[in-house]
């Protein structure tokens, strides 16, 4: 069990960094204005997404719920797992949303300001804290 969780924070620690960068990555995007740099961030965003943060984000689910499976009957009476895989949900919808917007962004439709994007990148750090809070400190 504990093989399983390193790797499962591993795959958060990974998953994370994807997503605190990818949208760092619109920002620059968003206020570039030559083509050479529009195109290098289309790489940057394209490679990120499914290089690094979408195998990071089905192995944080996946050691998850393989954590889940030692004691699931345990788990689901605590409030804290509710709230946590709650955030983990909202988390996936944004990281899919990302992936909408590397979309926008590959097909030059972006109309969105680099302000939008630096309010949007602040959004999981918010989901982390929570995260960690309900998974250390089970506080229901």
């Amino acid at each position: 069990m504990l093989w399983v969780k390193a790797f499962h924070i591993i795959a958060v620690v990974c998953w994370f960094a994807a997503i605190f960068y990818l949208p760092r990555l619109f920002v620059y995007h968003a206020m570039s204005e030559d083509s050479t740099s529009i195109e290098r961030f289309k790489i940057m965003e394209r490679k990120l997404y499914r290089g690094i943060g979408t195998p990071s984000m089905i192995a944080t689910v996946a050691l998850g719920l393989w954590l889940l499976s030692y004691n699931p009957q345990g788990y689901m009476t605590q409030g804290w797992i509710h709230a946590k895989l709650t955030l983990v949900t909202i988390l996936i919808g944004y990281h899919f949303y990302c992936g909408h917007l590397i979309k926008v962004f590959r097909e030059d439709r972006n109309q969105r300001s680099h302000v939008f994007y630096r309010w949007l990148n602040e959004a999981p750090v918010l989901i982390l804290i929570a995260v960690v809070i309900l998974a250390v400190v089970k506080p229901f």
